[in-house]
C-alpha cells in the first residue's frame, strides 16, 4: 500500500468520523430537547431559577460557579435518561470519597464533556496527520482520545482502590479498638464512638464513615441497618462480614464481647496471610526486572574483561 492509498483511507476514515459525531451530537441534542419537554410537561409550568446570593464575589469565583452548573445541569439530564446507573454510580462515588448530593450529576457532566472535548480534538488532529503530520501526531490523537474516553473512570477506579487499602488495612485495627473497648465495659455504640476518635489520625478516611455511623446511631437508626450501611459504603468483604456477624449475635442473643473477640483474631490471621502471600509473591516478581536489568549488568561485567584480554590476545598476535 503507497503513501497515495494511506491518505486516501485516512480520507475516508477522518470522513466518517466526522459524520459519527455530527449524527451523535444531533441525537444527543434531539435527546436533551426531548427531556426538557418532558420535564415542562410534568412540572406542568416553567421555573425560574432565582440569583445566587453573593454575585458579586468576584469574576473567577462567578465563571467557576457557572461553569458548575453547567455541569450538573448536564450530569442532570444524562441522569434522567438512565437513572438505573444513578444508585450504583453513587456508591462508587461514596466509596471513593465523594459524599455530595451532587456528585453523581457532577461526575455525569465531566465525563461527558471529556468525551466530547476527546472528539474534538481527534477531529481536530486527523487532517493535520493527513497533510503529513505523521504517525507521531496520530498517536497523540489516539492517546488523548483514551485518556478522555477512560480518564475519568480511570481515576475514579484508582481513588476507590487506594481509599479500599486504607479500608482493609485499618479494619483489624478498628476490630481490636472495639473489642478492648466492649470488654471495658463500654456499650457497642458508645465503643464505635470512642473509636472514632482514635482512628482519626492513623485511617482519616475510615473515620470519616464511623462518624456518619456514630450519627446514625445517635440518630435512632437500627443497629444492623447502620452497620449493613457502612459495609455498603466501605465496599469492602471484611465490613460485610462484620455486618452479618453483628446481626446474628443480635438475633441470637449472644455476647458481642466474645464474637468479636473471635472475629477480630480472625481478621488478624487474614492480615498476616496477606502479609504472606504478597512476601511469597516477590520472587515471581522480581524475575523481570532481573532478567532485564540485573542479569546483563552481570553477565557484561563477567565476560568483558576476559573479551577484552582476548581482543588483545589475537591483536598483538597479529
Amino acid at each position: 500500500m503507497d503513501i497515495a492509498q494511506i491518505q486516501t483511507l485516512l480520507t475516508y476514515a477522518s470522513i466518517a468520523l466526522i459524520t459519527v459525531g455530527i449524527g451523535g451530537a444531533g441525537v444527543v441534542l434531539l435527546r436533551n430537547v426531548q427531556a426538557i419537554a418532558r420535564r415542562r410537561s410534568r412540572l406542568a409550568g416553567d421555573i425560574v431559577a432565582a440569583p445566587a446570593p453573593g454575585g458579586g464575589a468576584g469574576f473567577a469565583g462567578g465563571a467557576l460557579s457557572e461553569a458548575a452548573g453547567a455541569v450538573k445541569k448536564l450530569g442532570d439530564r444524562i441522569a434522567m435518561q438512565d437513572p438505573a446507573q444513578v444508585n450504583q454510580l453513587k456508591s462508587k462515588l461514596i466509596q471513593a470519597g465523594y459524599y455530595g448530593r451532587d456528585a453523581v450529576t457532577l461526575y455525569l457532566g465531566a465525563r461527558t464533556l471529556s468525551l466530547a472535548a476527546a472528539t474534538l480534538v481527534v477531529l481536530l488532529l486527523t487532517p493535520w496527520a493527513i497533510r503529513g503530520g505523521g504517525m507521531v501526531v496520530l498517536c497523540m490523537a489516539a492517546v488523548l482520545g483514551v485518556a478522555g474516553i477512560m480518564g475519568p473512570d480511570q481515576v475514579l477506579k484508582q481513588r476507590r482502590q487506594a481509599r479500599e487499602i486504607e479500608y482493609r488495612e485499618g479494619f483489624p485495627d478498628l476490630l481490636d479498638l472495639l473489642v478492648a473497648s466492649v470488654e471495658a465495659g463500654l456499650s457497642l455504640d458508645a465503643a464505635v464512638s470512642r473509636v472514632t476518635e482514635e482512628l482519626e489520625r492513623r485511617y482519616p478516611n475510615l473515620a470519616v464513615h464511623m462518624r456518619v455511623l456514630t450519627l446514625e446511631l445517635r440518630a435512632g437508626r437500627a443497629r444492623k441497618d447502620a452497620w449493613a450501611g457502612l459495609a455498603d459504603r466501605l465496599g469492602i468483604d471484611e465490613a460485610a462480614s462484620l455486618a452479618t456477624m453483628l446481626r446474628q449475635a443480635e438475633e441470637m442473643g449472644t455476647s458481642l464481647g466474645e464474637t468479636l473477640a473471635v472475629f477480630s483474631d480472625d481478621m488478624r490471621v487474614k492480615r498476616m496471610l496477606r502479609a504472606e502471600e504478597k512476601a511469597m509473591a516477590l520472587p515471581a516478581k522480581m524475575m523481570i526486572p532481573l532478567i532485564l536489568f540485573i542479569f546483563p549488568c552481570l553477565m557484561g561485567v563477567l565476560i568483558m574483561p576476559a573479551a577484552f584480554n582476548i581482543a588483545r590476545t589475537l591483536g598483538g598476535a597479529h
